[in-house]
């Protein structure tokens, strides 16, 4: 989860708030760090202040949208007349906060939005690797990567974890079923495949002795 908010003490409050929670919390404190951060691993939703100095809110929803992310995004304000919750929702936002708000209903929005995301289309981002859950097609750069339905399964398993090892056995158990039905040297040969089709085989990083990392 992506928490996004100028304000330190609110930042910091929402935190606490959504670890309490269970949640795994990374925070951004205006509009263009956000949009990094969302590049660099697509968080499972967004809670998104709306009134920010440079790249407010809605410019960061709209600029998601663009992109084609479905990621679930929660708008956080101030304002409670209805041409502004009109406005957000324009924007992309999948739903709306008014300030001040319980924590309990924040929390509960937020479940019902993440029970949403399960019914609909899901998208996966890494820098500038888009992978569609539903249609199993992957993209870099808006370049289609033509992927086997392999290729597809072990992208889609490093993209749920960026930048965290992913080991050989456990691939191997989640893409082709277990050593039953393949060995560990098929997870090396796939890599080699996406590495390929990536353009860059640094991208996906090998990890001496244990497995493999998207992103290092």
């Amino acid at each position: 989860m992506l928490v996004v908010d100028d304000d330190a003490p609110i930042r910091r409050m929402l935190e606490r708030t959504l670890r309490a929670e269970g949640y795994d919390v990374r925070v951004a404190a205006d509009g263009g760090e956000a949009l990094v951060s969302i590049e660099r691993s697509a968080p499972d939703v967004v809670v998104l202040d709306v009134s920010m100095p440079g790249l407010d809110g809605l410019a960061v929803c709209r600029r998601l949208r663009a992109k084609g992310l479905k990621l679930p995004v929660l708008l956080l304000t101030a304002r409670d007349a209805v041409g502004d919750r009109v406005q957000g929702l324009d924007a992309g936002a999948d739903d709306y906060l008014v300030k001040p708000f319980a924590p309990e209903e924040l929390a509960a929005r937020l479940r019902a939005l993440l029970r949403r995301g399960m019914a609909v289309d899901e998208v996966l981002a890494f820098e500038d690797v888009v992978f569609d859950v539903r249609s199993r097609e992957g993209r870099r750069a808006g370049r289609a990567l033509g992927l086997s339905p392999r290729e597809a399964d072990l992208l889609e398993l490093l993209m749920r974890s960026p930048r965290r090892v992913v080991s050989r056995e456990y691939a191997l158990d989640k893409v082709w079923g277990g050593p039953a039905s393949a060995s560990l040297n098929v997870v090396d040969r796939y890599v080699s495949y996406l590495r390929r089709k990536l353009g860059e085989p640094q991208l996906i990083s090998t990890v001496r002795g244990v497995g493999f990392a998207l992103g290092g």
